[in-house]
């Protein structure tokens, strides 16, 4: 006859133990809120990328110009390449859903402001997305950057076709940039 002693305290165990995984598991460790966990991740991602500033480390609604292979540009705080969507009306954006999560909006708490290069401080403003997020804009252009964008000084949506219309940098005078993509390494 075989014996059942070990089985109510290795059952016992493993309820401890499943019990204090499942309890750290849903702590998160401290870093995040009720809110952002009962979100499914999908809307979790668009909704942190249409309604916060992409780095909250960094001044990304400060505008400053970069030169490289497609002349003088528009870039944010963090040097990463600002684009506009010819889709979009004037200070009013059209990207919306999926078309945040290739090219979030960049979004701003308080006033843009202009940095180095050339960038017209005339030029900036702000418009309010549908979700309440203020978007920067420049000479009425809604203002992007592009997930495939990896460092400061790459420009791989220059030209794209994403979601219906053309995607293209910006100059200082806040006009598009239709010359073409260079392949050049991602540095200005």
């Amino acid at each position: 006859m075989r014996s059942n002693t070990g089985t109510p305290a290795a059952a016992t165990a493993a309820a401890v133990l499943l019990c204090a995984a499942a309890v750290s598991g849903c702590s998160g460790g401290g870093s995040g809120s009720a809110a952002a966990t009962s979100q499914p991740p999908a809307d979790r991602a668009e909704a942190s990328a249409s309604a916060r500033p992409s780095s909250p480390a960094a001044d990304v609604g400060k505008l400053s110009a970069a030169t490289g292979p497609l002349g003088k540009i528009l870039v944010n705080g963090e040097g990463r390449t600002l684009y506009l969507f010819e889709a979009d009306k004037k200070n009013t954006s059209t990207c919306t859903g999926a078309c945040v999560k290739t090219w979030p909006p960049l979004i701003v708490t308080g006033e843009p402001t202009a940095g180095s290069g050339g960038v017209k401080k005339s030029l900036l403003s702000t418009t309010t997305r549908d979700d309440g997020a203020r978007q920067v804009t420049y000479n009425g252009h809604p203002l992007y950057t592009f997930v495939g964008d990896h460092k400061a000084g790459d420009t791989n949506g220059q030209g794209d076709t994403d979601f219906g219309a053309n995607w293209y940098v910006l100059d200082t005078a806040g006009k598009k940039n239709t010359t073409p993509q260079q392949d050049t390494g991602g540095l200005y």
